[in-house]
């Protein structure tokens, strides 16, 4: 585990990649997104269209999540 991410699933699932969608959000399989510009995690909305929904903790590990930056 990255000493970054919270825990180990929080890693895998930010580190996914899809040739077939070139962002995250787009993605139906994407269940966790940073977001760059707000410099916050979320769940995306699998309605169509891009929104997010903004998470403070972890869903697996329940850490809080830091906002300062994405984990490396």
């Amino acid at each position: 585990m990255s000493r970054n991410h919270c825990c180990e699933m929080m890693r895998k699932q930010l580190s996914q990649r899809w040739e077939e969608h070139p962002s995250p959000i787009d993605c139906p399989d994407t269940v966790v997104v940073y977001l760059e510009a707000s410099k916050a995690f979320g769940l995306p909305i699998h309605d169509g269209g891009g929104s997010v929904v903004g998470i403070t903790y972890c869903p697996w590990c329940g850490r809080k999540l830091s906002t300062n930056r994405m984990p490396s």
